[in-house]
């Protein structure tokens, strides 16, 4: 990757061509976090804006639109804007609008009713985003698939405020950053599993891609607060609770002689989903993103924030992914 790369790409011809960026951040202090993730789809005429506030208070502030969108030439639709100020290093992330607030992020299992019963606020934030290490790229594409072709991640200091209802809060965090371009389709992983966390001084990366066959693409960094490591191989354990959602996961990150190990507790969890119709046939499939805000612990007992987020196709009413 260049600078260069952190600035928009010329569309492609595929119909799924889809440009995006996404950014994870938490304040430990306020206790206040989330991700928020604004993209292109120029080629179908759309845009997709998410903004997910995990709350002080256990409850969630949660917004989705699919504005019209037909070009890829900025970042910004439906409230939400990204400004690059300096590639790679600096960016500005905006959004003035509306966040349905809900009491309970587990009923987003049935987020119709979720979202049609709870209040809507209005909700503003300006937060300025710096780069505390370099841009690491990754690919978890295969030959018969594509997901992210061209694909990096960087963890970042977050600054800025949140007004949720009239009420302010100061943002002083950590996370995480990622960019993408390229066709990309939610049905196209069989499941996979995506975990970062960030501090000042270390940040990391896992992801585990499982395929149909039983064969996965796993990969990831470690910033250990000089060095960014490659991860060359990664083992992940999952306790799940009756809604066969994650409750904890031990995640062991290998990079040539050097393991660092982290126990992760989810502290608030979000059920989403993508229910696709197939064109031709009719047929409705349904697609699960389960989306935990973390706490790791580092096994030299580091205490750090950030996400695990569980994507499955659902097969006969079960994740398929339930081995990782």
């Amino acid at each position: 990757m260049t600078p260069d790369d952190d600035y928009l790409h010329t569309p492609g011809a595929d119909p799924a061509f889809s440009e995006s960026m996404y950014f994870h951040f938490y304040d430990p202090r306020a206790r206040l976090g989330g991700f928020l993730r604004i993209g292109n789809r120029p080629n179908e005429g759309h845009g997709e804006v998410t903004v997910c506030l995990y709350l002080p208070d256990g409850r969630l502030g949660f917004a989705y639109e699919q504005p019209r969108v037909t070009s890829n030439d900025r970042l910004d639709a439906a409230g939400m804007r990204v400004e690059v100020r300096e590639p790679m290093r600096h960016l500005e992330l905006a959004f003035d609008g509306n966040v349905t607030v809900v009491d309970d992020p587990a009923m987003m299992t049935d987020p119709r009713a979720a979202l049609g019963g709870s209040p809507v606020r209005d909700c503003s934030l300006a937060l300025s985003v710096y780069a505390i290490a370099p841009e690491s790229e990754h690919s978890f594409d295969a030959d018969d698939v594509s997901f992210v072709p061209n694909h990096y991640e960087q963890p970042i200091a977050v600054d800025g405020r949140i007004r949720l209802a009239g009420d302010t809060t100061t943002i002083h965090g950590h996370g995480l950053r990622d960019h993408t371009w390229g066709p990309r389709s939610w049905q196209a992983p069989w499941f996979y599993r995506w975990v970062h966390g960030c501090t000042d001084g270390f940040g990391f990366m896992g992801a585990w891609f499982g395929r149909q066959d039983g064969s996965a693409i796993r990969g990831g960094f470690v910033w250990d607060g000089r060095v960014q490591h490659r991860v060359t191989a990664i083992d992940l354990g999952t306790v799940r609770d009756d809604r066969d959602e994650q409750v904890e996961v031990d995640v062991v990150l290998r990079s040539d002689a050097r393991e660092w190990k982290l126990h992760g507790r989810a502290r608030a969890t979000v059920p989403l989903r993508h229910r696709p119709t197939d064109d031709t046939t009719g047929k409705v499939s349904m697609t699960r993103i389960v989306e935990s805000l973390m706490s790791w612990t580092l096994h030299d007992g580091r205490e750090l924030y950030g996400m695990s987020e569980y994507l499955d196709q659902i097969v006969d009413g079960r994740p398929v992914g339930l081995e990782v």
